[in-house]
C-alpha cells in the first residue's frame, strides 16, 4: 500500500532560502519612482555641464579667430603703408651724395665736381632700382613692340626697316613680367616714294 504525498507539508530550509533570495533580487531590480527621478536629474545635469563646456569652447575659438583677423588685417595695412620702405632706404644714399655734390660746387665753383657727382648718383639710383627687380627697357635698334614701347613719332629712314626704334626718348622699366612704364621711342617709317618727273614733251 503506497503512502500518499502530503502537498501541504512544510518546505525544507534550502528551498525557502532560495525563494527568499529570488524575492530580494527582484525587489532590488525594480527601481522606485524616486530612483528614476534622481537618475534623470543626474543625466540632465551632465548634459547641461557638457553644453556649457562646448559653449565656452566655441566662444574661445571665436575670440581667437577675431584676434587673428584683426592681427592679419593690421599686418596687411602696415605692409601696404610701408611697402616702399626698403626702396627709400636704398635711394637715400644717392640723394645724400647729390646734395654733397651741389654743396661742393657752390663752394668751389667747379662744375666738373657736380657732373661727376650727378653721374655717381645716377648709377646709385640705377643700382637701387635693380636691387628691387626693376629692369630698364632701352630698346634702341630693336623692332617696335606696343606691349613694351610707346611711339612718340615716326621718321623716314632708308637705312632701317619700318617700325625700327631709332631713338629712345625715355627708357622704360618693368618688374619681372609687369611693365611699370613703357619706353618712349621714335620709330622709323619707309621714306616717301620719289615723285614722277614732269616732261615738257607735247602729247601726240
Amino acid at each position: 500500500m503506497s503512502v500518499p504525498k502530503n502537498e501541504d507539508a512544510p518546505k525544507n530550509a534550502q528551498t525557502e532560502a532560495s525563494e527568499a533570495n529570488a524575492a530580494a533580487a527582484e525587489s532590488e531590480a525594480v527601481a522606485t519612482p524616486d530612483d528614476v527621478v534622481i537618475s534623470a536629474d543626474d543625466e540632465l545635469q551632465k548634459v547641461r555641464s557638457d553644453n556649457d563646456e562646448l559653449r565656452d569652447r566655441v566662444l574661445r575659438i571665436q575670440a581667437e579667430l577675431e584676434n587673428f583677423r584683426r592681427r592679419t588685417q593690421k599686418e596687411a595695412i602696415d605692409g601696404m603703408k610701408y611697402q616702399s620702405l626698403p626702396l627709400i632706404r636704398d635711394i637715400l644714399p644717392g640723394v645724400d651724395n647729390l646734395k654733397r655734390a651741389i654743396d661742393a660746387v657752390e663752394q668751389s665753383g667747379d662744375t666738373q665736381n657736380l657732373v661727376d657727382g650727378i653721374k655717381m648718383v645716377s648709377q646709385q639710383l640705377y643700382d637701387a632700382l635693380k636691387a628691387h627687380s626693376a629692369e630698364q627697357i632701352n630698346p634702341e635698334g630693336q623692332s617696335f613692340d606696343p606691349n613694351l614701347h610707346e611711339a612718340l613719332s615716326q621718321v623716314p629712314s632708308a637705312d632701317h626697316e619700318p617700325m625700327t626704334i631709332c631713338q629712345v626718348v625715355e627708357v622704360g622699366y618693368r618688374i619681372h613680367d609687369r611693365i611699370i612704364r613703357p619706353a618712349k621711342v621714335i620709330v622709323t617709317c619707309a621714306p616717301p616714294e620719289p615723285a614722277n618727273p614732269v616732261t615738257d614733251e607735247p602729247s601726240p
